[in-house]
């Protein structure tokens, strides 16, 4: 499928789930998936929280969501779920269970068909790039359309006319990804050479960037590429994480441009204070021409993102332990 056909069938989708709103009340949104898709949706939470005074979101991992079976799901819920190959039997199943409480049921996937597709109302096919490469069509990649569909419902529902300006803003998404992968090509390359020998590295941010931090986490640092890692709150840091700090404990900090930047601010201070290994990717140094100042907070994860990658892909040649490599994760029973 040509980039243009994959742009225009995913705002068809986007545009047809959007008229679905109109015809519902929606008083609350579960964001359910694994994994590095359940960390996309941070951001949309935190948009919701910020901006919604009559929807309530929450985020579940897809087991736990059937196994608590939350009581406010049922026939004025939006669930939201993403599974990038649409075949991850605990999402499937998640998606299944939400249309037997009566909610309205979309999913995000890559592919066409699949068993997720099966079991849900509506579908969108997001684009998608390998991990460092610039996405052809970033106005519908995975974080596009989570806030797509996101601020759509706040628009079609409430009216906030946020979506208008994110619409405009991800047209120009695709020449600030490029300048951001230019820009931190050569201290992603000095950080790798640096660190590619360390065996553990944290990660902390706070609001709509905490979801990136603990996918880096997870995903590049734990999953490919065996380096022990734990996502850290700004937050949180000061009630027991600190104590884990000297000069030789790397942390990655993650400084965006929400509301809650204070709290990551007070974490960079005492990092320099009492600690020496330290990545600091701040949002602050983005180049956002194009972005509507009223969404910039929003957008930055986004960039940042696109960022973490450009440094997971050095990380991984600076170590030779390859991206892809993989101990169990597809290859014996779980």
């Amino acid at each position: 499928m040509s980039t243009v056909d994959r742009l225009t069938k995913a705002q068809f989708q986007v545009e047809r789930i959007l008229e679905a709103f109109k015809q519902k009340s929606i008083n609350n949104v579960f964001y359910v998936a694994c994994g590095g898709s359940s960390a996309l949706m941070y951001p949309s939470k935190y948009f919701i929280d910020r901006e919604s005074s009559n929807i309530t979101a929450e985020i579940y991992s897809s087991n736990e969501f059937i196994y608590r079976n939350p009581k406010s799901l049922g026939a004025d819920s939006l669930v939201i779920l993403c599974s990038h190959k649409g075949k991850t039997p605990e999402t499937t199943d998640a998606a299944h269970f939400a249309k037997s409480k009566g909610a309205l049921v979309v999913s995000l996937m890559y592919v066409d068909t699949a068993p997720l597709a099966d079991e849900s109302d509506f579908i969108v096919n997001y684009s998608w790039a390998p991990p460092g490469e610039l996405d052809p069509l970033p106005e519908i990649m995975n974080y596009s359309i989570l806030y797509r569909l996101t601020m759509g419902l706040l628009y079609v529902q409430e009216g906030n006319e946020l979506y208008l300006k994110l619409l405009s803003s991800l047209e120009n998404m695709d020449t600030v990804l490029e300048k951001a992968k230019v820009q931190y090509l050569a201290p992603a390359k000095a950080f790798a050479a640096e660190y590619k020998d360390e065996k553990i590295m944290y990660t902390m941010a706070s609001g709509s960037n905490y979801g990136i931090a603990y996918s880096f986490a997870i995903c590049i640092l734990m999953e490919m590429q065996w380096i022990h890692s734990h996502a850290i709150h700004a937050g949180e840091f000061f009630h027991g994480p600190f104590e884990i700090l000297d000069k030789n404990v790397p942390f990655i900090l993650l400084m965006g441009l929400d509301e809650t930047r204070p709290m990551e601010e007070r974490a960079l201070k005492f990092l320099k204070e009492h600690g020496e290994k330290m990545l600091v990717i701040d949002a602050e140094q983005f180049d956002l021409t194009g972005i509507e100042e009223e969404v910039k907070g929003y957008i930055a994860p986004l960039v940042m993102n696109l960022v973490l990658r450009v440094y997971a892909v050095e990380l991984a040649k600076a170590t030779g332990h390859p991206l892809e490599e993989r101990r169990y994760m597809f290859k014996v029973p779980y």
